[in-house]
């Protein structure tokens, strides 16, 4: 959850990326870091297994704005989730079993898997048509709760910042709406 530090003046939360093993969850990160001006992020940490896959990965700071005059900071705290979606008509298997993971792992937290903010990015939409689900069979296989979702193709950057764009926006709203009550 959200840590908000009232000696500086920020809100900290975390937005993971979630999805099965090579979906471009690193890729989406390391887009959105490559992109940003330098007073604009911190360091970036990631640790590999020796197949690259990434067992964990710490992004800080990203200014994000402010709420009731604090800055919003996406570090630590689980606050909303992108589920990178694979494409590959192969990985509908895999996709299922994670977004199933998900949602175990989310109840385990004490989360509601049917609340948190979430966004589905259907990413490696640049392969070829014949290797990629349609977009309406992921779609209504994977987005049960009808959350936005994007097509994405992130190792050229498509459909990554709209997709950081769509969550952040909704867990600063989530985060707004309580101290919007207090006003």
């Amino acid at each position: 959850m959200s840590v908000v530090n009232y000696g500086t003046r920020e809100i900290t939360c975390k937005i993971v990326y979630y999805g099965p093993g090579r979906s471009g969850k690193t890729t989406n990160l390391q887009h959105i870091y490559s992109q940003l001006p330098e007073e604009r992020k911190g360091k970036m940490v990631s640790l590999a297994t020796e197949t690259d896959r990434t067992l964990f990965f710490d992004f800080l700071p990203l200014d994000l704005g402010t709420i009731s005059g604090f800055a919003t900071l996406v570090l630590q705290g689980v606050d909303g989730v992108v589920f990178v979606a694979d494409s590959q008509a192969r990985q509908l298997a895999e996709n299922i079993e994670s977004l199933q993971d998900l949602h175990a792992n989310l109840a385990d937290e004490g989360l509601d898997p049917r609340t948190i903010p979430l966004a589905m990015q259907y990413n490696k939409r640049d392969l070829p048509a014949s290797e990629i689900s349609p977009i309406e069979e992921l779609d209504e296989t994977l987005n049960f709760r009808g959350v936005p979702y994007f097509a994405a193709n992130a190792i050229n950057g498509g459909g990554v910042f709209e997709t950081l764009r769509s969550i952040a926006s909704m867990v600063l709203s989530r985060l707004s709406a309580p101290a919007a009550k207090e006003s």
